[in-house]
């Protein structure tokens, strides 16, 4: 076993090779369909099959704990795969809705879109594989620090009510501008390279500068989202799992979400409540065992209200007259 896991060493072999598999088959198909806008029906296609594949590998994980340890064990640890998944595609909605601000900023055409979100994607498993090993160890080493991680959590969920409706002002941003400052940048996109030449000198293209602010934010939002999947296991095995699986379909939960939200304008609240939730959890998890169980039934229950709440409260388009 690695990192204290109950997983079997054999489970975490396999899960990178699915990973690899994954990303492989996933550039293959971006290559061959080379730079085009991702339509509502491919995005919706791409979304069940990560879904899908996510959830059979849930079902390999109770089946290997099974084997080793029994149904009461399996069961637990099923759920603590499906409760971080589902706030980990939560929180990657307003993740989302980030880049979706990114990319309108800089006028980024639908048709390389895609290619900024794959390296964004493989650029996030990477981060997020180092925080998660650190944070396994720090828990190891320092119990207390769940009660840090639950405080930013609590912290954090107050913080994104305050800000939610917000329109945030990207042109202030301090990354944006240190990295104008950094690297001198063409006004006009060159097809989908970072680079191009002007006036003889070389320099980066638009796209580059979204490629690194999508990194930026990924980051940031990377520093929320893994203390709250600690609040559920601390399995590390359990923790990059459910993580990475919820990014590998972060491209067209994009494409998705992007079609349609204007329809959950209230989704950001539900967020917010979420990590406040999680974040009490983790500072009361010596007093107070919250069972998982509840603990998805809690995620669940403030996303479907929310979701539901922002359709009966859209507002409505104007009528056009003619």
């Amino acid at each position: 076993m690695l990192m204290n896991s109950m997983a079997p060493d054999w489970l975490w072999l396999f899960f990178v090779a699915v990973v690899l598999l994954a990303l492989f088959v996933d550039f293959v198909v971006l290559r061959k369909q080379g730079a085009h806008e991702v339509g509502v029906k491919e995005a919706l296609n791409w979304s069940i099959v990560w879904v899908a594949l996510s959830l059979a590998f849930n079902g390999l994980l109770w089946w290997a704990t099974w084997r080793e340890h029994g149904t009461e064990i399996a069961n637990t640890r099923a759920l603590e795969f499906l409760t971080g998944y589902l706030i980990e595609k939560s929180l990657a909605v307003d993740n989302i809705f980030v880049f979706l601000m990114i990319f309108t900023y800089f006028a980024v055409p639908p048709s390389y879109q895609k290619r900024v979100l794959m390296i964004g994607i493989i650029g996030a498993m990477v981060l997020r594989t180092v925080l998660i090993l650190v944070g396994a160890w720090l828990i190891a080493k320092f119990h207390w620090i769940l009660y840090v991680f639950g405080a930013f959590l609590l912290i954090t969920g107050i913080k994104m009510w305050w800000a939610a409706g917000q329109e945030p002002d990207l042109e202030s941003n301090p990354a944006l501008k240190l990295l104008r400052r950094v690297m001198p940048v063409s006004k006009n996109f060159d097809g989908e390279k970072f680079f191009t030449v002007e006036n003889g000198k070389r320099i980066a293209t638009p796209l580059l500068l979204v490629i690194a602010l999508v990194g930026i934010t990924d980051v940031i939002f990377a520093v929320d989202s893994i203390p709250a999947i600690f609040a559920i296991t601390s399995d590390p095995f359990i923790v990059l799992t459910s993580n990475i699986f919820a990014i590998l379909g972060l491209r067209a939960m994009y494409f998705l979400l992007a079609a349609m939200a204007s329809k959950f304008h209230l989704l950001s609240y539900g967020l917010a409540v979420i990590l406040a939730f999680i974040g009490t959890k983790m500072l009361l998890i010596d007093i107070v065992k919250i069972p998982v169980f509840a603990s998805l039934g809690a995620v669940i229950g403030i996303l479907a209200f929310t979701m539901w709440l922002s359709v009966r409260t859209a507002p409505k388009l104007p009528v056009k007259q003619g």
